[in-house]
């Protein structure tokens, strides 16, 4: 809400997407109930970080539905915008770990989530936030819910509000042209771009981060961050850029290590207007995140990630 109003909005982001309960193989044949979805975990990573985060959403009637939101309930994450369906379940995905890093399984067909439409898009709690937050996921995942993400951003755009994309490339959801023609249309509308370096050079058809980071700053974003694996991130605006190196961390589960640094990114963006402050946060977060397994219980705390930046400065 912005014109002035944006200090008094509800929440300082809405996060609009596909919550999931995630099942992580610890050992073979051991496993590990958690918490996914890339938006639903940027919602929690932002509220870690200390913003007023929420979630947008459609949940099944069912008792994974109740854990997501027993979940937001114990992170503080407002909850407001999120359906129950009695009639479609809740969303799952089970992570394995090999020698070439974690694999995906998703049992998503037909879930509450997919069934998102610009009909049942809960728009007044969207306009009641400072930033829209949603990702390429949040429209891959069924023809309604892409429309609905394309109302969302035009309804936070009328509002005022800014808008944050990931694009979050899943070509298991979609084929890449069709993929990079929603993606980019949708960013176009956003003003904060959130791309990790191998998604973005599948869209683009770029190597180099500077060149990805210029694409996304003239298809209309004013920041641009560029997530780098293990190699940190960069950050660009239309006045300066800076490479952000990643701190040694003990890779364990890489799971939501990217949604770790969207959320920890806009929290400290919409606490200070710095990207590069924000940069060197969520850099920082991310790497506290791999040394966890699951999505969620990685995710750090802000009095984890100020020790860890106040130990880098030391050092």
């Amino acid at each position: 809400m912005g014109n002035g109003a944006e200090p008094d909005a509800a929440l300082d982001l809405i996060c609009l997407g596909e919550p999931l309960i995630e099942f992580n193989e610890v050992e073979p044949g051991l496993w590990r109930q958690g918490f996914g979805g890339d938006v639903s975990n940027v919602a929690v990573a932002a509220r870690r970080a200390g913003a007023r985060s929420g979630v947008a959403a459609r949940l099944g009637a069912d008792r994974f539905g109740d854990a997501l939101t027993a979940l937001w309930a114990g992170e503080d994450v407002d909850a407001g915008a999120v359906a129950r369906d009695p009639a479609a379940p809740t969303g799952l995905h089970f992570v394995r770990h090999g020698p070439e890093g974690h694999e995906f399984e998703y049992r998503r067909a037909g879930s509450a989530a997919s069934l998102l439409s610009p009909e049942n898009l809960p728009v007044a709690a969207i306009r009641s936030a400072r930033l829209l937050h949603l990702s390429g996921i949040s429209q891959a995942i069924s023809a309604s819910a892409a429309e609905a993400g394309f109302r969302a951003i035009a309804e936070a755009k009328a509002a005022g509000m800014r808008v944050s994309y990931d694009p979050n490339l899943r070509l298991r959801l979609w084929p890449l042209e069709q993929a990079r023609a929603l993606i980019h249309e949708a960013m176009r509308s956003a003003d904060v771009a959130l791309p990790g370096l191998e998604d973005a050079r599948l869209l683009t058809g770029l190597e180099e981060p500077g060149a990805i980071a210029d694409f996304y700053l003239g298809l209309g974003a004013g920041i641009v961050a560029l997530t780098l694996g293990p190699d940190g991130a960069l950050i660009a605006t239309r006045d300066g850029r800076e490479r952000i190196a990643a701190p040694p961390a003990r890779l364990v589960d890489a799971t939501g290590a990217g949604d770790c640094f969207d959320g920890a990114f806009l929290a400290r963006l919409l606490a200070t207007a710095d990207p590069f402050a924000a940069g060197r946060y969520a850099v920082a977060a991310a790497a506290l995140s791999v040394e966890r397994y699951g999505a969620v219980a990685g995710i750090p705390t802000r009095a984890e990630v100020e020790r860890a930046l106040c130990h880098a400065e030391r050092g």
